[in-house]
């Protein structure tokens, strides 16, 4: 693997994030991992994920912040995937709940207000990003 942390890398990894509007999420519940599926946000490399409060990943999340975050792959042939291991605390600032608000989450939420609508900050600290046909680059922060 090529450790790197370069311009070049960084638009590689934010051109991933920018072609996937979903990811699998992973938390530490108890002793053991939990992911599922969720709708990927970003502005460069800081990730978030609507949530909330009220599940079992919040929780998850003030007992153990260290997540892991897998991108490219949507069940079919991907040229690009993206390991990502990071920290994420639990966000209740209203500018950002209504900048990631989507009218799709009326089915789970009031509105960009609602008590319950959480955002989950997502701060990468090692990503690897893999391209077919070469050597896995290594993002550290």
């Amino acid at each position: 693997m090529i450790e790197t942390k370069n311009a070049q890398l960084e638009e590689q990894i934010i051109g991933v994030l920018n072609t996937n509007q979903v990811c699998s999420f992973a938390t530490i519940d108890g002793n053991k991992p939990k992911v599922r599926y969720m709708a990927l946000f970003h502005e460069g490399l800081e990730i978030y994920l609507t949530t909330s409060k009220k599940t079992d990943k919040v929780e998850e999340l003030q007992e153990n912040p260290h997540v892991h975050i897998l991108v490219g792959y949507d069940g079919k042939s991907t040229p690009h995937i993206l390991q990502i291991q990071a920290t994420a605390t639990i966000s209740s600032d209203n500018a950002l709940r209504e900048k990631l608000w989507k009218d799709e989450m009326k089915q789970w939420f009031d509105g960009p207000h609602d008590p319950d609508y959480v955002v989950m900050d997502v701060s990468p600290y090692y990503m690897e990003y893999s391209s077919h046909g070469s050597e896995p680059q290594i993002w550290k922060k």
